[in-house]
């Protein structure tokens, strides 16, 4: 069996969450053939001071690029999003772009993963469970309903789902 290699990233924003997620999907997939995604969650804000609720999704991509390459990527499109990345406190303040690397990953993976190793962000754990047992073919059964998003007129985010996108011919879809 082929394993694959590539990375995990927390996505969030809590600034018209809707419309930005979408957006951080697409400009993903001008840099990734496919991303396979957990559900989208609606969670309150945890330590900071705000009234605006998260939509929250765990992705892994399937790159041979470095951390570093990767990050880059992540902060332009931040940046693009409207994320002052410049701001000392801006890991305390409402954003309408969040992408955090989590941790190198390869899938299937037989061991579940354990998510309390890759992050102290417990709201992300039933995501990275969600999406580890996803990728290796396991059952997983999370009781949260995830939130429904459009992408091009295709659905994601009440279920684990991969997007592919054939970017020569801007033709994406999405299987379940």
């Amino acid at each position: 069996m082929n394993r694959i290699l590539g990375y995990l990233l927390g996505i969030g924003s809590n600034i018209k969450p809707t419309e930005n997620i979408v957006s951080i999907m697409a400009l993903l997939l001008e840099h990734f053939p496919q991303l396979s995604l957990s559900r989208v969650l609606k969670i309150p804000p945890i330590g900071m001071n705000s009234h605006h609720d998260f939509l929250n999704v765990v992705v892994f991509i399937e790159t041979d690029l470095s951390e570093d390459e990767l990050k880059a990527i992540c902060n332009t499109i931040e940046i693009n999003l409207g994320r002052d990345r410049t701001d000392p406190s801006r890991k305390m303040k409402d954003r309408s772009a969040d992408l955090d690397i989590l941790t190198a990953a390869s899938f299937p993976n037989t061991t579940p993963i354990k998510a309390s190793e890759i992050t102290d962000e417990y709201f992300l754990y039933p995501l990275l469970e969600e999406i580890s047992a996803y990728l290796s073919d396991q059952g997983y059964q999370l009781s949260q309903t995830g939130v429904a998003l459009q992408l091009d007129g295709l659905s994601f985010g009440q279920s684990a789902t991969t997007i592919n996108s054939k970017t020569y011919a801007r033709d994406k879809r999405i299987i379940q």
